[in-house]
């Protein structure tokens, strides 16, 4: 059971944040942030899945004297058709993103500019506009408690904004449970999903909270991390973990309510004990180190995002870290080869 706070008032940002905009006008903001602050960090500067030109089959077709390479001769096509063939293939710049976007109720929780919610659609528009180019696709499926909803995967500008459109418009719970849809599909089954449409090896993105089923023995495996580890042996997996600052501690502020967004049962608690705080975040960090632990496991790169903090610089960090490890092998053989 995952509480939430109903009564701490978020505080009133200087600028509006995501929320007090239309969805047109949000989708503006988040682009040019992302142009902005992002653009040249991924845009295209992606390494290939497997050394060369290209790892995947797309079939062959006949041979061009003077234009094509002889080691790329296709000898069971040409055996059959006596005529000379070449095998094709499809280069690895051209990636394919699948997306699976947590928009559970325990993804409408926010004490900051952001929500959760909106923060994760941040994220989306993140990967979507630097991911963009030539040939490139993006897929996705949304996480909802009414069902999993499928975007195919597809190229452009136009695609990525309608996804965005349709993430930013989604229907909320809100704290009404007569309204709200019986429990829908977990984050398991949502990885499961996605497993079996992702059949070309690509990136793939999971953008959630990972609080789904996360069980009470810290040394017990969470029911997703199975379906996460699968992805990651095919694909390269990225894990962004969706964090409010309130669940990770408490502050002093007296009477309060708490409320399940899964379930929507209430319970008051009082923030003035300070070992009720101390608990608290002791039990959080248990609970974040749990998800930490599960993402290395599973072999994906965990990009940890607050609502309370500058996302777009997080973003650039953790890609500067990632590329200074993958670049030394290179620099390695480099020298290797000239000495």
């Amino acid at each position: 059971m995952r509480w939430r706070a109903a009564t701490t008032p978020a505080p009133a940002p200087a600028d509006p944040g995501l929320g007090d905009l239309t969805p047109d006008q949000r989708l503006r903001r988040l682009e040019l942030t992302v142009t902005r602050r992002l653009d040249g960090l991924l845009h295209g500067q992606y390494r290939g899945l497997l050394p060369g030109p290209g790892s995947e089959a797309a079939g062959s077709r006949e041979y061009r004297p003077g234009e094509d390479e002889v080691r790329r001769m296709d000898w069971a096509v040409t055996a059959r058709t006596t005529v000379p063939h070449v095998r094709e293939v499809e280069a690895d710049r051209e990636l394919t993103t699948w997306l699976l976007v947590d928009a559970s109720p325990s993804m409408e929780y926010g004490t900051a500019e952001l929500d959760k919610r909106e923060l994760s659609v941040a994220a989306v528009a993140a990967v979507g506009f630097l991911t963009a180019g030539v040939g490139n696709r993006l897929g996705a499926t949304v996480l909802a408690p009414g069902g999993l909803r499928r975007f195919p995967a597809r190229s452009g500008r136009t695609h990525l904004l309608g996804l965005l459109r349709a993430l930013l418009g989604a229907p909320r719970g809100g704290d009404d449970r007569r309204n709200r849809p019986p429990a829908g599909p977990d984050l398991a089954d949502g990885l499961a999903a996605v497993h079996r449409i992702a059949r070309r090896r690509g990136l793939v993105v999971v953008v959630s909270d990972f609080l789904d089923g996360l069980p009470d023995d810290p040394e017990d495996e969470p029911p997703w991390e199975r379906d996460l580890r699968r992805l990651a042996v095919r694909h390269q997996v990225l894990a962004i973990e969706v964090i409010d600052p309130r669940e990770l501690e408490l502050p002093d502020v007296g009477l309060i309510t708490l409320t399940d967004p899964e379930t929507g049962r209430r319970r008051e608690v009082w923030t003035g004990d300070p070992g009720l705080r101390q608990r608290y975040a002791a039990a959080a960090a248990v609970q974040r180190e749990q998800v930490r632990q599960a993402l290395r496991r599973s072999g994906a790169s965990h990009l940890p995002l607050r609502t309370d903090r500058d996302w777009s610089a997080d973003i650039v960090r953790h890609v500067h870290a990632q590329r200074r490890p993958a670049a030394a092998p290179a620099a390695e053989a480099t020298r290797g080869g000239v000495g």
